[in-house]
């Protein structure tokens, strides 16, 4: 079974963040770009059903600062192939990263192509469906658990409310996992390490970095605080007091 997991990096929101001088995008100029969560996910989901089925796990990811060490990172948790897509992604939205992915991952003739379900930057939609709408094939999102037998995936799909459902997909299809069977696998230093000296980089050129079909942003704004906490003092008696009169006043009791 041939199984491609599609990485994206995204900014990671420990560092500061601000919006560059145009106001309408984020200063990315000094970002520190790392996997996004639910992709990390992907891969272990991956990695798992090579484990259990055989077959080869190829991870794509953007050519973004830190990609080298998220591709070694998965060739150090057993993926086979790393491709880095050369291109200029630091503001490329979903639908030109599904666009320039999509042609690559069609010379690679995937069974299964594992994607995030979501990440904290998709402002024009998740990319899966993106990439499934481009790649003709079908799209399952917000999958918590994989099976493969007889060219078909058995799928466990979440919904609010903890429903579950299970359906059944014909291979090739793109699903967009929202938890691996098990927590991402760590991987030491060391490891990480000798996968640098015994794994290769691909780097493949993006076709097709059109952003046609997102929303334009016109201006984007940093939160305004529109209240603070009240700290009440007191003997618990005093702070009881206030705070019964405060539920009256704002019709609770």
């Amino acid at each position: 079974m041939n199984i491609v997991v599609l990485i994206k990096l995204v900014p990671d929101l420990v560092e500061e963040l601000t919006i560059d001088s145009g106001g309408a995008g984020l200063d990315l100029t000094f970002a520190r770009w790392i996997i996004n969560e639910f992709d990390d996910h992907a891969l272990e989901q991956g990695i798992l059903l090579k484990e259990r089925h055989g077959g080869t796990v190829t991870v794509v990811a953007p050519d973004l600062e830190g990609a080298d060490d998220v591709l070694f990172t998965a060739a150090a948790k057993d993926a086979d192939r790393l491709i880095k897509v050369k291109g200029d992604f630091t503001m490329a939205n979903n639908h030109a990263l599904a666009r320039a992915f999509s042609a690559i991952i069609k010379d690679l003739q995937a069974d299964l192509i594992l994607t995030g379900v979501q990440a904290h930057n998709d402002l024009d939609g998740s990319a899966g469906p993106l990439l499934a709408e481009c790649l003709q094939l079908p799209y399952v999102g917000y999958v918590s658990g994989v099976a493969v037998n007889d060219g078909k995936s058995t799928i466990r799909k979440e919904y609010p409310g903890g429903l579950l459902a299970e359906m059944e997909v014909a291979l090739p299809t793109v699903l967009g996992i929202q938890a691996a069977e098990q927590p991402p696998r760590y991987v030491a230093v060391s490891k990480v390490r000798q996968a640098m000296k015994t794994s290769s980089i691909e780097e493949l050129d993006a076709s097709d970095l059109n952003p046609d079909g997102a929303a334009e942003i016109g201006r984007m704004f940093q939160p305004e605080a529109a209240a603070h906490a009240e700290m009440i003092e007191g003997s618990p008696e005093e702070v009881s007091a206030k705070l019964v009169g405060l539920f009256k006043e704002l019709g609770v009791l």
